[in-house]
């Protein structure tokens, strides 16, 4: 896995200051470029053979009713985000499976483009990669990318334990999760986050949806993804997709419920930081400096994260003031693809000239993303909180909160007389454990899908 690469881009000017104020920049992330199995010839087999062992053994059991006459399979994205994931996506693709047999370097996928590969020995690869985006190493630790069953199905295999933050290929087992179907095709969900995997036992049916675990680098990896590989009835390798080069014999229709385009555009976040994100190097967590809540004086900075960036795609972005006019905008004319990139600007001090609650959104593909944040009211009285209360205030360890409505809350901090920011987690909803702050004076900050509330609260 690439580290991504920081480019400095353009200065920009905005309404109401000078030209050259505002500086940008740009990053492109690449992925899984290795050469490499995710998974050993003779571990490929010995997995087959397990498979069709415990697969016998379930229907003898009676734990497996496999039917030719089950209904066409079609399949849901097999990656999710968390509840608590501050993102619109959490993926992308970097490989899909190759039908040119040939090698090295011969390759074709089912749109009869190279995004895929094989190997100097003969592997050509069997699978969709689909890795984190962004800060792939932060989703691994905070579970914020999950693996869900793509069909109804059986668990028929299991294997976890094996170590998680792999950024090399290697000959190590990977954590995984197999799932055989009603019309006898199976799904390989592999590279999972060691102990991450669902408690239900080989056996146990699951449902279209359900939880299997967490997006992680197990085995042959070069960072956090999963490696999702299919085969029919007949065991024959399937390419899930319906395209002009799937020549397989299961290509001849899509096995999606909704099939994804080849290029897939998309924004994945809108973010503001303290600074432009850290990536470090594989398998360093990478410092977001993901934050929310700005006192007077801070610059900000803020960025957007896309997926699939294709020739020929605008992203506009746009900040908003309290009041709602627009304080900044351009727009990114994009030349390149790119499977995952960020741009970002760096808007000083000056640009906010007033407090309150602000937004920064990027438009793209008729899709537009808007982030919440606010600036410089931490010293005011309380802000767009009339209609809600806490309680008890002051308080010793849990503050309840009215009035939030149908609203969900979706994060919940705290800033200290100094300024300092503390996070707190919601013990349920509308409740929030205090009791690790130190007896003090604070200003809660309650984000919600709507909007920032802030009140005043005495811990003692």
């Amino acid at each position: 896995m690439k580290k991504i690469i920081l480019l400095p881009l353009f200065l920009l000017g905005f309404w109401g200051m000078s030209q050259n104020s505002i500086q940008s920049g740009f990053g492109e992330f690449k992925f899984n470029q290795a050469k490499t199995p995710c998974l050993t010839k003779e571990q490929h087999d010995e997995i087959s053979a397990q498979l069709d062992q415990s697969a016998k053994l379930l229907q003898a059991e009676g734990k497996l009713l496999i039917s030719p006459k089950a209904p066409p399979l079609k399949f849901i994205w097999p990656v999710r985000k968390s509840a608590t994931a501050p993102y619109e996506n959490v993926w992308s693709i970097s490989n899909h499976v190759d039908h040119d047999l040939n090698y090295p370097n011969q390759l074709k996928d089912w749109n009869c483009g190279t995004r895929t590969y094989d190997t100097a020995d003969g592997y050509n690869h069997q699978g969709i990669d689909i890795f984190t985006w962004p800060f792939t190493w932060f989703q691994f630790e905070n579970n914020q990318a999950e693996i869900i069953a793509a069909a109804d199905g059986v668990i028929i295999y299991k294997s976890d334990g094996n170590f998680d933050k792999n950024c090399a290929f290697n000959s190590s087992n990977w954590n995984a999760v197999y799932v055989q179907h009603s019309d006898g095709s199976r799904a390989w969900y592999g590279h999972m986050k060691k102990n991450s995997l669902t408690p239900k036992p080989v056996g146990a049916a699951v449902v279209a949806g359900e939880y299997l675990g967490i997006v992680g680098s197990s085995g042959n990896s070069t960072g956090p993804h999963l490696h999702f590989e299919v085969y029919d009835s007949n065991n024959q390798l399937v390419d899930t997709y319906q395209g002009p080069c799937n020549d397989f014999v299961s290509g001849n229709i899509s096995w999606w419920q909704v099939q994804k385009p080849y290029q897939d555009p998309k924004i994945n976040a809108v973010l503001t930081h303290t600074a432009p994100p850290n990536f470090g190097t594989c398998p360093t967590t990478e410092i977001t400096y993901q934050k929310d809540d700005f006192v007077s004086g801070s610059n900000v900075v803020a960025a957007v994260y896309l997926a699939d960036q294709k020739p020929g795609m605008v992203i506009v972005v746009r900040l908003i003031r309290p009041d709602g006019t627009v304080a900044f905008t351009t727009s990114i004319n994009s030349t390149t693809f790119y499977a995952a990139s960020f741009w970002y600007w760096t808007l000083p001090a000056g640009t906010f000239n007033m407090n309150g609650n602000w937004k920064f959104s990027a438009n793209a593909e008729g899709t537009t993303v808007t982030h919440n944040f606010t600036y410089g009211i931490l010293n005011t009285q309380d802000h767009d909180a009339k209609s809600i209360e806490i309680f008890p205030n002051p308080t010793k360890d849990f503050l309840n909160i009215q009035g939030l409505g149908a609203e969900k809350i979706k994060r919940v901090s705290a800033y200290d007389a100094s300024g300092k920011m503390i996070s707190l987690q919601a013990a349920k909803k509308d409740q929030v454990n205090v009791s690790d702050l130190e007896n003090g004076s604070y200003v809660l900050m309650i984000q919600t899908d709507h909007k920032t509330y802030k009140k005043k609260f005495i811990k003692k």
